[in-house]
């Protein structure tokens, strides 16, 4: 979800992944940004124009301009409350201002306490988590126990929409806090409860969670936006904090410029490594070739990926030397993916035949230089728990077998794809649609959504009745994470909304396995049955070459397609 929820959180995206914060009588929430997901503590992105406006931080001081890096990233989809974050621009900026219980390494993404002393079970169903203390919030108010507590609650309890509920689903309670609909419904009746039952805050420092049934990934996806803490200022007046978001993380907000920017500057009261720069200026480019443009020229500092024109003829060898780019694989997926509340996608031959229309190999050529890795399954291949050729023959190129059934199917009119077009998925979505027509002998139509944001709406209300681009980055570094969220009725970033219910018993049975690796196997069942399904069609594993400025030293790309922040320095 790339769709982060399956549009870069995105689709991660997960490219599947934005926000609207109300900072000032010229400012409304921010937009959307479909993943997927995203996703974690080390990440930040941005795009956009070096100048920002907006009301400035409490302080009334702006950091250093000197030492802000300015970073192309996805505008937010929503305000920055970390449980109604779910696409990969919000990530971005949440894993500036938010630390968590766990983050995680940013060259091999194994997970590591952050915000926690320690997290300790005995039977992979009741967890205590002690949390280190001298950590603040940025109004200097103290992280405890409660802040984790009252955010967990607060997303988990269904009235309050949060995008993010469902990563509390594997807590004891959640039946009684959370009774939307699996496709995301409010139903007229409040739910019995407001709090999980399996919450329980011992002291200050110190809080036990109790889980429905044994879930050994629990403490790995702790790390992930939706665990992160909030303060109390957020319950006192939840608009005002929209209007200027606190975190607990290496930077504080700034400001933010509708459509243009959100500044961000150093909390010196930081209680983890601190940053060496003073600022990110997160910039929201239209065009990625324009962004591409401004690295070259030293105007903006640290673009994650380059454009598709950058890999032509190698191009990218002349513009810029080895020490400002760095070519990178990450934990993710590129997609596309059906709406299967609209009927006319609901015979799986249409969807089976699409999938082997497609030439990936032909595709990566042209578009890429061949610089990407055809897909074979729905996890990345360097994840725990990957399986190579989960998907056979109905991930390759087969022009007979795919007219065969796509006849069979009997599907009427043509063949439509859609994507935003703000992070350069136009021509590669192109070249998908003319390998379609050209084997199915059907007329096939790409239509752009021009940002992101407007995208990520538009899947998140379900509104769009055409195939449509889906990606995914992983939240947290397992298998569960690339099926539970997706592919789960009900899933988080299930916008697609498939329902398997053999899936669906699949995935319990591996989210309660009482050891990791005897989950794995049970997961890796679930996702051949997927497959079999193509409510997703993978296209290649994601990989990138990111690009920087002149000024900018120690750069390491994360495996969640970031820039660690803790690690870059600049001349």
């Amino acid at each position: 979800m790339t769709v982060r929820g399956p549009v870069e959180r995105c689709f991660g995206i997960i490219d599947v992944f934005g926000i609207i914060i109300v900072n000032g009588k010229n400012m409304r929430p921010f937009r959307s940004a479909v993943c997927s997901v995203i996703a974690l503590t080390v990440l930040l992105g941005a795009c956009g124009t070096n100048t920002t406006s907006g009301k400035g931080d409490a302080s009334g001081t702006s950091p250093n301009r000197q030492s802000i890096i300015s970073y192309s990233e996805t505008e937010p989809e929503n305000p920055l409350i970390p449980g109604d974050t779910t696409e990969v621009g919000g990530i971005g900026v949440l894993g500036a201002l938010f630390k968590g219980l766990v983050e995680y390494d940013a060259k091999t993404a194994a997970p590591r306490n952050a915000v926690a002393e320690s997290i300790q079970t005995t039977d992979a169903k009741v967890y205590t988590i002690k949390l280190k203390s001298g950590w603040t919030f940025h109004d200097g108010t103290p992280v405890t126990a409660k802040s984790f507590v009252d955010a967990w609650n607060y997303t988990a309890y269904s009235p309050n929409g949060m995008q993010g509920a469902n990563y509390f689903s594997h807590v004891e309670g959640f039946g009684q806090v959370n009774n939307a609909t699996p496709d995301g419904g409010q139903p007229d009746a409040l739910p019995p409860a407001k709090e999980l039952s399996g919450l329980k805050v011992v002291d200050d420092s110190t809080f036990v969670v109790t889980l429905s049934a044994p879930f050994s990934t629990f403490a790995t996806q702790l790390g992930y936006a939706a665990f992160f803490p909030l303060p109390a200022s957020f319950f006192a007046d939840r608009k005002a904090y929209e209007a200027h978001p606190v975190g607990n993380g290496p930077f504080q907000f700034v400001s933010y410029t509708e459509g243009k920017s959100l500044l961000v500057k150093r909390y010196d009261g930081f209680a983890g490594e601190k940053a060496h720069v003073d600022g990110i200026d997160f910039r929201f480019y239209a065009n990625l070739d324009d962004a591409y443009a401004d690295v070259l020229a030293n105007k903006l500092d640290y673009l994650s990926f380059t454009p598709w024109s950058s890999t032509v003829n190698s191009k990218i060898k002349t513009d810029l030397p080895d020490s400002r780019r760095a070519s990178y694989t990450y934990l993710g997926h590129q997609a596309i993916a059906f709406p299967l509340y609209d009927g006319r996608f609901a015979d799986v031959r249409l969807r089976q035949a699409i999938s082997m229309a497609i030439d990936r190999v032909d595709l990566i050529r042209k578009v890429f230089n061949g610089a990407r890795t055809p897909a074979d399954g729905i996890v990345a291949p360097n994840v725990q728990g990957y399986v190579g050729n989960q998907c056979g023959e109905l991930c390759t190129y087969q022009p007979e077998k795919a007219r065969k059934l796509f006849e069979e199917s009997g599907f009427q009119g043509p063949v439509v794809l859609t994507s935003n077009v703000d992070s350069a998925n136009q021509q590669w979505m192109e070249v998908t649609c003319e390998s379609i027509q050209r084997t199915l002998g059907r007329e096939c139509r790409f239509e752009p959504v021009p940002t992101l944001g407007e995208f990520r709406r538009k899947l998140d209300d379900g509104t769009i009745g055409a195939i449509y681009r889906s990606a995914w980055v992983a939240d947290y570094p397992s298998i569960e994470n690339f099926l539970n969220p997706l592919f789960r009725t009900g899933g988080s970033s299930n916008v697609g909304q498939y329902s398997n219910p053999a899936v669906d018993a699949l995935l319990t049975r591996a989210d309660g396995a009482p050891s990791e690796r005897e989950g794995e196997k049970l997961y890796q069942e679930a996702e051949r049955l997927v497959l079999r399904d193509m409510p997703t069609i993978p296209i290649w594993y994601q990989s990138a070459t990111a690009a920087w400025s002149a000024r900018l030293h120690n750069v390491v790309p994360t495996q969640f397609r970031e820039l660690d922040l803790q690690s870059v320095t600049v001349s």
